[in-house]
């Protein structure tokens, strides 16, 4: 396994690897198809982490009960304090009111996730926008 610090940067410059994959429900194939979990279980699994069995991330519907995210993550992930976050954290986001939606930190506050209504995965600086719907950020264990 490689070092905390190497790992962060194999997971950001593997998930800048995926920018313009097209989003798909439930997968989680580089340069085919991912929604923002698959994203971040692609990834994981690309740079050799643990990721959990298909059924227990694929069973969501299109707009995700925010319950159901929130325990995925904290079966398989640690909750970061607010301000610790460092690139390869998986951040969570609320959509309109519930938390709906993962992206993968980058350095510089980039933030690359697959959004739906862009229809790929993207890279882009957590602005006022995105800041104001962050709600948290877990790490991997093996960080």
């Amino acid at each position: 396994m490689l070092a905390p610090d190497d790992l962060r940067a194999a997971l950001v410059a593997e998930a800048i690897e995926w920018l313009g994959t097209p989003w798909k429900h439930h997968a989680a194939v580089k340069g085919v198809g991912c929604d923002c979990v698959g994203l971040v279980v692609g990834v994981a699994r690309a740079v050799g982490l643990r990721v959990p069995e298909e059924q227990a991330w694929r069973g969501y519907r299109r707009v995700p009960d925010g319950r159901t995210l929130v325990a995925l993550l904290a079966a398989h992930l640690r909750r970061v304090a607010s301000g610790a976050e460092l690139p390869g954290d998986v951040a969570l986001f609320r959509i309109d009111t519930a938390p709906q939606h993962l992206g993968l930190l980058g350095h510089d506050g980039l933030i690359v996730h697959a959004l739906a209504p862009a229809r790929r995965v993207v890279a882009h600086r957590l602005d006022e926008t995105w800041e104001r719907r962050l709600l948290s950020f877990w790490r991997f264990p093996e960080l």
